[in-house]
């Protein structure tokens, strides 16, 4: 078997609804862009979850995740990264979010012996724990950053077909549709640095602000 088949095989398992971190407890604040009427459809879904991928907080946990998979195994680095993970949230809930997912992620990771070799903080946002352990255990970072910014995007078109609701078929369509927009997020997070994050996914943040405001919530976040 290839090492790029290996990682592969790495990167399903992570990457797989059965993989336990529960992200599927989360909306990112999509369940109040549901519930105040802005994403209604297949469309207006899509148009939600390709402005985060190109201007949201999707494109700065990518360009993280690359910055700490570059970082290694200088835990000082690791730290920084991981409180500019958190500073960059102006969310509670979303805060909440990238801490509880990193520390379940560091958890079912160290199921794989390498994983010990990256010096993460005892609290770290998810998308530097996710860089951090894919560089110790080899893996190649644009096959990283494919399968962390698809399964983003799979967990809120799963949560759209149960609030909207859509059908399983809308939401393979939508799934579809995002494939430019995901590799273009993760080819600008692959060659980018520091200097290119920044978000501009205002409509996103007010409504992760506004869930715990929520009458009726399913989800956490």
């Amino acid at each position: 078997m290839t090492a790029d088949a290996l990682a592969l095989q790495r990167l399903v398992a992570w990457f797989s609804p059965a993989f336990p971190i529960g992200a599927f407890a989360y909306s990112a604040g999509l369940e109040t862009a549901i519930a105040e009427g802005i994403v209604t459809t297949r469309g207006t879904l899509a148009n939600w979850l390709a402005a985060g991928l190109g201007h949201g907080s999707p494109r700065a946990d990518a360009l993280l995740l690359a910055e700490s998979f570059r970082a290694g195994t200088d835990a000082a680095r690791l730290k920084h990264l991981s409180e500019l993970a958190v500073a960059l949230i102006p969310a509670p809930e979303r805060r909440a979010e990238t801490l509880a997912l990193g520390s379940a992620f560091r958890i079912a990771a160290a199921a794989w012996p390498d994983s010990a070799a990256a010096p993460l903080p005892e609290d770290c946002a998810y998308p530097v724990a996710l860089g951090a352990i894919a560089a110790a255990g080899g893996l190649p970072l644009p096959f990283v950053l494919i399968a962390f910014l698809t399964a983003l995007a799979q967990t809120q078109i799963s949560v759209a077909v149960r609030l909207v609701p859509l059908g399983q078929t809308d939401g393979l369509n939508v799934l579809s549709r995002l494939e430019p927009d995901i590799a273009a997020a993760a080819e600008l997070a692959e060659t980018g640095t520091l200097a290119d994050l920044g978000t501009i996914g205002f409509a996103a943040d007010i409504a992760a602000m506004g869930h715990e405001t929520l009458e009726t919530r399913i989800f956490r976040s």
